[in-house]
């Protein structure tokens, strides 16, 4: 089971990066996708997350209107598409996946690696 994210790099404020969350070893179809940010010490934060079963969305206030969750059963891939990127969005991100539509990490079991998003002019 493994959740591998990518995607990340180096973007100017205003910005767009798309973070793609590949499964395998699982079906993602079956899980809430869920990214979550953890800056430089911060704490992690949920962003948001899309059920399996109805397509249900939430964002974090601070992206809402900016990013947009989405996922591809078909492709067992999740995506976060990051526009008007800020400099308060820098941080690493981490996708995960569980049972329960939720924003808490504890709901989480699976998790991939962060990919790193930079956003620098």
């Amino acid at each position: 089971v493994q959740l591998q994210a990518s995607g990340g790099g180096l973007v100017q404020p205003g910005g767009s990066l798309r973070l793609s969350c590949a499964a395998s070893g699982f079906t993602l179809d079956g899980y809430t996708i869920a990214w979550f940010r953890q800056a430089p010490g911060k704490e992690r934060e949920g962003v948001s997350c899309i059920s399996n079963s109805d397509g249900s969305t939430y964002y974090a206030d601070s992206v809402t209107g900016r990013f947009t969750i989405s996922r591809d059963n078909a492709k067992n891939t999740g995506y976060l598409q990051m526009n008007s990127l800020k400099l308060e969005d820098a941080a690493v991100y981490y996708c995960a996946a569980g049972a329960l539509y939720s924003s808490s990490s504890d709901n989480y079991p699976y998790w991939g690696k962060g990919t790193l998003v930079t956003v620098s002019s």
